[in-house]
């Protein structure tokens, strides 16, 4: 599916997850494409996360007395990752030239939703919108994020402000909070970091050779923030997500992003805001 609006062209696969397969501004790369690839896999394109995030001990979700087990995605970490969204498609409930709107529905214990996402391409950029509703009869705990794979040319530079970040164990899970101003600078300064930040005030800079680019987040997005910079890929993640990996395990680290508990027909919200300027 592809969306186009004056120098933004956009492409996503709904049955994959309505996972992003290429975002370009004047034809050069916002996102690393695709080109193909399995979007699970790949360090490249974007998808999205719910209804939890990053990281689950064990794969383990514990709710109303019940332990929930879901596969491992990692199993030599022994964690599953980043929810069930992306592995079940969507369907297009609207579409134009620039907007499309996307809908998934899925229940399986404790979990049940209904998810609406809207894309829309502008002369302001991209902007997504996603609801998340409780469509079960239960109250229950429920997380969303994005997981983009921005291309990074060489001589980038990075600002985001937040106030902690967390020390992590030998498997990647948050041990303890430690306070934080965020990130600023080079790839010097962050290379081969992968972090969660809370107290994130829902905007990060990123400025490339040729471009810069901002991200804004509001609603259940604007507060906590995952960032990855691989040194082994030209790629880097900004995540706005709603709540700390592993959160549900992990209820002391609760004060600085729990999962939201909804009520039946309760929803989470959030908006993404992409743009950019010159260098």
């Amino acid at each position: 599916m592809r969306l186009e609006s004056g120098p933004w062209r956009a492409e996503l696969s709904p049955e994959e997850g309505a996972a992003f397969v290429a975002l370009e501004h004047e034809g050069r790369p916002i996102l690393a494409p695709l080109a193909g690839r399995d979007p699970n896999s790949t360090p490249a394109g974007a998808f999205w996360m719910l209804p939890w995030t990053n990281r689950l001990d064990g794969g383990r979700f514990p709710w109303a007395g019940a332990t929930h087990v879901f596969p491992l995605t990692h199993p030599q970490e022994g964690n599953a990752l980043h929810g069930l969204s992306r592995l079940a498609p969507w369907q297009v409930e609207e579409r134009g030239a620039a907007v499309a709107v996307l809908t998934q529905s899925l229940a399986r214990g404790p979990f049940h939703y209904h998810a609406r996402l809207r894309v829309a391409l502008g002369p302001e950029g991209l902007r997504l919108a996603m609801t998340v509703r409780n469509a079960g009869t239960a109250p229950c705990p429920m997380g969303f994020g994005w997981h983009p794979w921005f291309a990074r040319p060489p001589g980038c530079t990075l600002r985001f402000a937040a106030r902690a970040t967390f020390l992590r164990d030998a498997r990647k899970l948050p041990v303890a909070a430690q306070d934080s101003a965020g990130l600023e600078g080079g790839e010097l300064d962050w290379l081969g970091t992968d972090a969660h930040f809370a107290g994130w005030d829902g905007l990060a800079e990123l400025r490339r050779p040729d471009m810069a680019l901002t991200l804004r987040a509001s609603g259940d997005w604007a507060h906590n923030l995952q960032f990855y910079a691989p040194a082994d890929h030209p790629v880097l993640c900004l995540e706005p997500v709603s709540h700390v990996p592993d959160v549900i395990n992990r209820p002391f680290l609760a004060p600085h992003g729990a999962m939201r508990v909804l009520a039946p027909g309760e929803a989470l919200e959030g908006l993404i805001a992409l743009s950019v300027a010159p260098a």
